[in-house]
């Protein structure tokens, strides 16, 4: 079978490896679709601050059971799946007070060890969540984000009545704004400077748009959810404008998630956070549950995922991929590689 390798920044080659054995704990998984992550773009640029080369990528994936371990009884071949791609020790601290999300050995597939980019993949069983018979394929490979989204509200309180800004509106932020709606919340306000994103977050029903490049944000935010503003913020892009613009833009007491993945360290006004008495929270990943709240509101129909699909290349055109992503920028948003 093939395997993608990234053998260092921009640069992917395919090796043809066996077909795994499986164990009697283990699932073979035929990879139908791959997403091309922010993170994933990161590691092409070189520029993620935890992965090394060589590195097979994938993490966010659909695929469908080849085979199955003599012990499994939950799962059989031709079942619709995903994979949760984090290994953890089950030893440390995080691990045995439950939250092995952060365990102090994570690894996770893409990044500290083997992703998935290749024809088939074996993983413990326990790693697989089983998907809806008419669940696309390409939703499928949407959970793992979408489950980054609902790990953001185990953060926070009851969003019932509660105003939300997302900053940045790319794949992750669209989400966590669209499940922060799906979730109660009263209105959700997103930015970005790409006029195209914020179109798509029109089109998924977010509530208000703001291009701060354009736009004054401080006044727009009071003009969309009145003069107490949010009552949470969440970082969505991973640069210093936004984080600046959560800290400085945040009613004094508030929330402030963060979700982006930082490649440059970013300058933060702590003399501020400390006057303000905000709260910056960090978000790693997530656990089994909120990959379950993922699919059941996909499912249900509360998120839209369609119009965030934006193109597919095959297995061979990986690089061609990424190349994609760097010349249209702000202009796409999932890109999917086909496996099979």
């Amino acid at each position: 079978m093939k395997q993608q390798i990234m053998i260092d920044p921009g640069k992917i080659e395919f090796r043809e490896i066996p077909i795994p054995e499986i164990k009697e704990n283990e699932v073979l998984i035929k990879i139908m679709r791959i997403g091309v992550c922010g993170s994933d773009i990161h590691v092409y640029h070189g520029t993620h601050p935890y992965t090394s080369y060589p590195v097979t990528q994938g993490h966010e994936v659909s695929g469908m059971i080849e085979k199955v371990g003599s012990k499994i009884t939950d799962l059989k071949p031709g079942d619709k799946v995903t994979i949760q791609p984090q290994v953890v020790c089950g030893k440390c601290h995080s691990c045995l007070h439950g939250n092995y999300h952060i365990c102090d050995e994570l690894k996770v597939m893409g990044f500290q060890t083997t992703g998935m980019a290749s024809e088939f993949f074996v993983t413990d069983a326990d790693r697989v969540l089983k998907l809806p018979n008419e669940m696309s394929f390409e939703e499928g490979a949407m959970i793992e984000p979408m489950a980054v989204a609902c790990g953001v509200f185990t953060k926070t309180k009851d969003l019932n009545g509660l105003n939300v800004v997302v900053l940045g509106a790319g794949p992750i932020g669209n989400l966590t704004a669209q499940t922060a709606k799906a979730l109660g919340a009263k209105s959700v306000l997103i930015t970005d400077v790409s006029d195209f994103r914020l179109e798509i977050a029109k089109q998924v029903g977010i509530d208000f748009v703001i291009n701060p490049s354009k736009q004054n944000l401080s006044e727009e935010i009071v003009k969309a959810l009145g003069p107490d503003k949010a009552d949470l913020i969440i970082e969505c892009a991973g640069i210093n404008q936004t984080i600046d613009d959560a800290i400085t833009n945040a009613r004094k007491g508030t929330d402030i998630i963060l979700v982006g993945v930082f490649g440059d360290k970013p300058v933060v006004d702590l003399s501020l956070v400390g006057a303000h008495e905000l709260r910056l929270i960090g978000l790693l990943m997530y656990q089994t549950k909120e990959y379950l709240k993922a699919i059941e509101l996909v499912h249900s129909g509360k998120i839209q995922l369609e119009p965030l699909m934006t193109k597919h290349f095959k297995f061979e055109d990986y690089n061609k991929a990424y190349q994609y992503i760097d010349e249209m920028k702000d202009k796409s948003m999932k890109v999917f590689i086909d496996v099979n």
